[in-house]
């Protein structure tokens, strides 16, 4: 008998071992459990960082992209504007010789009624040739008497001239003209030392 208390002390401790064994395991295992879900955590707030970051940068570049898209309107706006203030100044700066030589034409001196006929025709188209272009916007370039402006003036020749003051346009030599703020000749001018 003592034989199977033996063996019955024995089978308990064994079986109270294993328990110890399990409860151990379990214990063990739970925290596993939790540090699993932790690094779950982790990983998941990372990966909610991340897209947040790329939530950010999207927004970012997408505010980029709508203020170029805006400055480009705007550019392409004032570009069409330029374009319709200044449509003219490709056949206005063609036609002014043209304009030169009607000047040039109507300066001539005659002494025949015939001639003089002619001559009033020639001066009643190039007012309208000259109406025509200022309704485009086109000006002359007032020079005589005012001071040099390397802007609106070449300077072709200079005099000494006591009636004028230092740097005055004392003479044109040929008409400057500007379309609208525009200068698209310059009026070539004797000026004053």
């Amino acid at each position: 008998m003592e034989d199977k208390q033996k063996e019955t002390a024995e089978f308990e401790q064994t079986e109270n071992a294993e328990t110890y064994v399990e409860a151990d395991q379990t214990a063990g295992s739970e925290p596993s459990d939790n540090e699993g879900e932790t690094a779950e955590t982790t990983e998941e707030q990372q990966r909610i960082s991340e897209l947040e970051t790329n939530l950010a940068d999207t927004e970012n570049r997408l505010l980029r992209v709508q203020a170029d898209f805006e400055n480009f309107k705007r550019r392409t706006r004032e570009d069409n504007a330029a374009q319709l203030k200044y449509k003219s100044q490709s056949l206005l700066t063609q036609l002014l010789p043209a304009l030169d030589n009607f000047e040039r034409a109507l300066d001539v001196k005659v002494e025949d009624a015939q001639a003089a006929s002619v001559l009033q025709g020639v001066e009643m188209v190039y007012r309208q040739l000259l109406e025509a272009m200022k309704s485009e916007g086109l000006e002359v370039i007032d020079s005589e008497g005012s001071a040099f402006d390397p802007n609106l003036h070449q300077a072709v020749m200079q005099v000494q001239d006591e009636k004028y003051e230092s740097n005055v346009v004392v003479e044109t030599l040929q008409k400057g003209y500007r379309l609208k703020d525009r200068v698209i000749r310059p009026a070539m001018v004797k000026v004053n030392q």
